[in-house]
């Protein structure tokens, strides 16, 4: 469009945006009063996907987003022309979705690199080598964690992902949170450990957030706990060699300017067969149906007339976000690899209690990626952005040596300070929200429909999961039509 511009700059001050071909979007106007068949809220891999697919059948539809950027979790910015991915950017193997939607958009993954030896930092902030899955401890503590590992795959397999309030014993399982099963059944110090490692690094969490149906449900939406953790075999084994968020910026280039940014939807009314969106601005958008692609806490800030049901209003004010802290440093090379180290650490110490190497294939040069999660991440997050900077580049002094305390390009983001999506990975279900309220999450109220990665019944609280909410969305709506 001729009045096109382009608002995909970063949610976060100071975080320059990559150098990429031009994409256009509708820029907000005043007061709109039009007519679609589609309102899709939330510019993220659900909401466009699902727009993208629901054009594709031929709906005129609009996505309305609150950012000035498109990708909501997912944010690939760059540095001095190098790329830096501050949001969700991995996928792995049992992510059809993913893999077919960047082939068909010309995206190229890349595996992580995992050659090398892999650090593990105890407590007093020493490094150990190892290689393998699992960090060097005594044999006693490794058959601790092996036969607790068994013990937790052998349970998740009972689970019905669909509806995982009609497990067996789902009434016992949802009562209790992950932190009592760990107590109960992981019997050393050093495995509990471990499994609280385990927890933080998949929900950014501590045990006892969330419960233990909760946590069964996501590893076997998954296929295992195993894959959840797992780089090669494993949900972190491939990234793009585009950017993550590559995969938002063309599916929204395909939408022909029906994406409106720094649009946020502050009300949805229900009434003769039709909806109503209403923006901060005072627009007005009619619908026959609306999609809410946003995580369940913002869902819930949104204003709906007639009231929701009671049972999706309660579920949603449950359902709280993880704490996570992403850490990018940049390097001119990969020197860590001429030491036989596979850039990956897992910390008792912190405050990054993992580590990842994310350079790019041709090793042009060098990158670190951290997460600081759960209960760390809410106390690095009350420090100075230079208190913060400081105690990440000496924890990576200490691992790699006094080169990797001195980067030349650090980033962070708080991801639960950023204002439309306040946490990250995913909602967290704390005990009792599954079986009280679980039929809620999915099930349409009237003509509003209910996307995102939490929706999803496979790889709930990744990109995978997200595109699969959108598919079902999409079924959803085109049943509801023909019907």
């Amino acid at each position: 469009m001729a009045d096109g511009v382009r608002r995909s700059g970063p949610s976060c001050p100071g975080v320059p945006m990559p150098h990429r071909r031009t994409t256009t979007f509708t820029p907000p106007t005043a007061a709109v009063h039009r007519s679609v068949d589609v309102v899709v809220v939330g510019a993220g891999m659900a909401g466009l996907a699902c727009a993208r697919a629901l054009h594709r059948r031929g709906a005129d539809t609009i996505v309305l987003e609150a950012r000035a950027r498109v990708g909501g979790r997912v944010l690939t910015t760059s540095a001095d022309g190098r790329l830096v991915e501050l949001g969700g950017q991995f996928i792995g193997p049992g992510q059809s979705r993913a893999y077919a939607l960047a082939a068909e958009l010309g995206l190229h993954p890349l595996p992580t690199h995992a050659s090398g030896r892999h650090l593990v930092e105890d407590t007093r902030g020493r490094p150990h080598r190892y290689a393998g899955s699992v960090p060097h401890c005594a044999p006693h503590a490794l058959l601790d964690v092996a036969l607790a590992l068994r013990q937790f795959e052998h349970l998740a397999r009972t689970i019905d992902c669909a509806a995982p309030w009609r497990s067996p014993h789902a009434a016992r399982l949802d009562a209790a949170t992950l932190g009592d099963w760990i107590r109960r059944h992981v019997r050393t110090r050093h495995g509990r450990r471990l499994f609280t490692l385990a927890c933080e690094a998949v929900w950014s969490a501590q045990p006892a957030e969330l419960s233990l149906l909760h946590a069964l449900f996501y590893a076997r939406a998954a296929g295992s706990f195993d894959a959840l953790l797992r780089t090669e075999g494993g949900a972190q084994q491939d990234h793009l060699a585009e950017g993550a968020q590559a995969l938002a910026l063309r599916m929204a280039d395909q939408l022909a300017g029906r994406v409106r940014l720094e649009t946020a939807v502050r009300s949805i009314t229900q009434h003769d067969g039709t909806v109503r969106v209403r923006t901060a601005d005072g627009d007005t958008w009619r619908a026959r149906h609306v999609v809410v692609a946003v995580p369940p806490t913002l869902a819930c800030r949104i204003h709906y007339d007639p009231p929701l049901p009671a049972e999706r209003d309660a579920l949603t004010q449950r359902l709280p976000m993880g704490s996570v802290v992403k850490c990018v440093a940049l390097y001119p090379a990969p020197f860590w690899r001429r030491e036989n180290l596979s850039g990956q650490v897992t910390s008792l110490c912190g405050p990054m209690r993992a580590a990842f190497d994310s350079s790019p294939r041709d090793a042009s040069y060098g990158v670190l990626l951290g997460f600081v999660e759960g209960s760390a991440a809410r106390a690095h997050a009350r420090r100075s952005p230079g208190d913060r900077r400081a105690a990440v580049t000496a924890q990576l002094a200490r691992l790699f040596g006094p080169r990797a305390g001195e980067p030349q390009h650090y980033t962070e983001v708080d991801w639960a300070a950023e204002p439309w999506t306040r946490g990250g990975y995913a909602a967290l279900f704390p005990p009792g929200a599954w079986t009280l309220l679980g039929p809620a999450l999915r099930r349409p109220v009237g003509r509003i429909h209910w996307a995102g990665t939490e929706t999803s019944t496979r790889w709930c609280g990744y990109i995978e999961g997200a595109l699969d909410s959108a598919h079902r969305v999409c079924a959803e709506i085109t049943a509801a039509e023909a019907g």
